[in-house]
Parts: C-alpha cells; sequence; structure tokens
C-alpha cells in the first residue's frame, strides 16, 4: 500500500512538473535545436535601440520590434567583401516569405561607418543589392550608435579604419526578442536557412 502511495505521489510530481513547463511564458518558443543557424544562449535578447532610418529619417527604436521576428545585421555601404552578400542573401530570403509571413519580420540593417552611410550611399546599396523596401537601414551619429554597437558586442568598421573589416553576420530574434539563430557568411547564411529560421522564429513554420 505504501509503495502505491509513493509512485502515485511520484506520478502527481511528474503531472505538476509537466503542466508547469507547458505554462511557461516561452512554451510556444521553437525548439531551438530545429534553427538550422547557431543557436546562441537562450537568456540573450535583443539590444535595446533607438536610431533613424537612413533613408526616411524615421525613429526606429527597439522595443517598437516586439511581436516580430526580427532579423539583425551590420553593414556598411562600402564594404565590399561580406556586406553586399549579407544584404542579397537577407532580401532573397525575404522574397521566399508569402504575404503573410512576410508581415510578421522586419529586416534591420544597423551602421558599422555612419560616416560614410548617408542617405544616398544607402538607397545606392540596397539598390543595387536588390533590398530597397526590404531592409531598414537604420543609423546615428557616431555617439548614438557607439552604445548600440557595445551592446552587440560587434566590432564596427569605423573603429577599424576598413570597410570591409567589422562584424559581419545575421541574427535572428523571436517575437519576444529572444536571440534564437546566427548566421555567418560561407558558412550557413543561404536565403534557404535564412527564410527557414525567420519562419520558425515567427511560429509559422
Amino acid at each position: 500500500m505504501r509503495r502505491r502511495l509513493i509512485v502515485a505521489a511520484v506520478a502527481l510530481v511528474v503531472v505538476a512538473v509537466g503542466a508547469a513547463l507547458l505554462l511557461r511564458p516561452d512554451s510556444k518558443a521553437a525548439p531551438r535545436a530545429l534553427y538550422r543557424g547557431t543557436v546562441p544562449p537562450g537568456w540573450l535578447s535583443l539590444p535595446a535601440f533607438a536610431l533613424r532610418d537612413a533613408l526616411s529619417g524615421a525613429s526606429v527604436q527597439s522595443r517598437e520590434l516586439r511581436g516580430k521576428a526580427v532579423l539583425g545585421t551590420f553593414l556598411d555601404t562600402r564594404c565590399k567583401e561580406a556586406c553586399p552578400i549579407i544584404a542579397g542573401q537577407i532580401a532573397a530570403a525575404l522574397r521566399r516569405l508569402g504575404p503573410a509571413d512576410r508581415g510578421r519580420v522586419v529586416a534591420i540593417g544597423i551602421s558599422v561607418n555612419p560616416h560614410v552611410d548617408t542617405p544616398a550611399h544607402v538607397r545606392a546599396f540596397l539598390a543595387e543589392h536588390r533590398a530597397a523596401g526590404l531592409i531598414r537601414y537604420v543609423t546615428g551619429t557616431p555617439g548614438q550608435l557607439g552604445p548600440v554597437w557595445k551592446a552587440f558586442h560587434i566590432l564596427p568598421a569605423i573603429a577599424t579604419g576598413n570597410d570591409d573589416i567589422h562584424s559581419a553576420d545575421v541574427r535572428v530574434f523571436d517575437p519576444s526578442l529572444r536571440w534564437v539563430s546566427t548566421l555567418h557568411t560561407s558558412i550557413d547564411l543561404t536565403p534557404a536557412n535564412l527564410a527557414h529560421d525567420v519562419r520558425l522564429a515567427a511560429g509559422s513554420a
């Protein structure tokens, strides 16, 4: 009889733990093992920032992105190596998405060299890589961008003095702004992989 009571008690504990897990706020999040990019530690989130759209001049604040999957990357309009690939791959990935999915995703390119990323240069860069209307290119003064670069733990081109030498990965954040996947040029950054991870992050895969 005592053994039966112990077994019953253990079963109740297991059920209770399972229910608690199912009721956690992030229980609807996609299993992290399913992402094709590198999966970062689960507690990292999109750093807070308030910058401006290089083309429209409109304010872009990280808190306003909550509720959508976010693609974040770091660009320099004079970069000839990684940046053209990144912009082209992001644009191609977004074109793979249907209208419903695309409405649940926002792509943000953060300037790593604001001195050269003028509206004219940004417009030409996005057009050249078929990313116009698909990537929001945000910028600011070096003083405004400095804390943002630091929060993202990236090396900007303005610090290296070379347009082609800077951090250049693509980071995927889910609608709660949790960082869920990172893709790198020449490794796993392809339109198919990026579209897959975006759909998964948005909850529509």
